[in-house]
This record gives structure tokens, sequence and C-alpha cells, in this order.
């Protein structure tokens, strides 16, 4: 399975619940990868998997909640949404802040289903996209020369190409050339997508 590409990972410990979920997604289009039980998920998972993880709550051994806890304390973050037995309220609003993204009460309605999973890969699939761009934007700035650095953080102040040659002993030409050189290596075209994308990656 290619990482890129997008699933549904379902975890339950019904056979019959795994071939229900994983025939009606397939249907619509959907890639699917089951499991039966928690460990079998951790014993597999990869950061690079995308999509959602369809989770139930009550499993033998490792249940459901404890594999969430297990995914965060890992930093792993794709998509939750839980399938429960109706009455479980204490434990779904348990599930949604600790970060699930929805839950589904047993038996599973198509539709809502359906609408969970395209809602969570939607959100997955933007967050990953945002990070991959702050990935991007940290490789450019990690390219700059130390002295092109001092001038992107005087620039970003607000400071004008006089001020800046006064602080760093250089001339107003000079600053300008820094400048050019390091908006070409940023990727950007005006001062503020420059203050834009030293601001997102600022530390913190």
């Amino acid at each position: 399975m290619s990482n890129r590409e997008q699933c549904a990972f379902i975890v339950d410990d019904d056979a019959s619940v795994r071939d229900a979920l994983g025939l009606l997604l397939g249907l619509k289009g959907y890639r699917t990868v089951p499991f039966a039980s928690a460990d079998d998920f951790l014993s597999a998972c990869d950061p690079a998997w995308s999509g959602c993880l369809l989770l139930d709550i009550r499993m033998p051994g490792t249940d459901g909640l404890a594999l969430q806890s297990i995914l965060r304390k890992r930093g792993l973050t794709i998509p939750i949404i839980f399938m429960t037995a109706h009455g479980e309220v204490q434990t779904v609003r348990t599930a949604l802040k600790a970060g699930a993204v929805d839950y589904l009460e047993k038996p599973v309605d198509p539709d809502a289903l359906l609408a969970a999973v395209r809602a969570a890969m939607e959100a997955d699939k933007v967050r990953r996209e945002k990070l991959q761009r702050a990935d991007q934007s940290e490789r450019r700035l990690e390219s700059l020369t130390p002295r092109e650095r001092e001038v992107l953080e005087l620039v970003v102040q607000g400071q004008q190409y006089r001020q800046i040659a006064a602080v760093l002993g250089i001339s107003p030409r000079t600053v300008e050339v820094h400048r050019a050189r390091l908006m070409e290596k940023l990727g950007v075209h005006s001062i503020s997508e420059l203050v834009r994308l030293s601001l997102t990656n600022a530390p913190g």
C-alpha cells in the first residue's frame, strides 16, 4: 500500500462488522484495511499512513480509548471515528475530548458512515498539505546564508534599507541584493508574503 494513498483503517474485533464496513466503503471507492484488534493495528501502523481510523470502543485487550491514547503519545494524528454501542455517552465524550473527530452508533448508519469518512479524510488531507508546506518553507529558510537571515529578520521588523545597512555595517545596495536573493530562495514576491512565511515558521 502506498503511504500517500488514503485508506479507511477498520479496527473491530467483530469480523462481520469489518466485512460490512469494508464492503460499503469499497463500493463507494474507498480503500479499506481491516484489523481484528488494536494490537494488530499498532504492530502494523506506519506514521505515514493517511486517511482515517474507524475504531470500535469496546474490544478485548487494548480497547479503542487505549489505542487512541497510545497513538497520541506516539504523535500519530490520523483522524479517529469511534464506533460505539448505544448509551455510551460518557465514553464518547472522553473520546471526543481526546481528539476523536466523530463517533457512530452501532449498528452504523451507511449515510452517516460515508459522511464521517469523507469529512475525516478531507481534514487529514488538508492537515498533511499544511504540514508539507510548512516543511518546504523550513527547508527554504535553512538554505539562507547567515547574512541573508540577518537581513530577513530586520526586513520583517519593518526596517528600511538604510536602517538595515546601518545595523549590519553594509551599504543599502548590498541590503537590496541580499533581500532580492532571499526572496528568490524563499519563493515569495512581496514583503507581506515574506512576513507571513517568517511568522508561520517562527519557533513556538
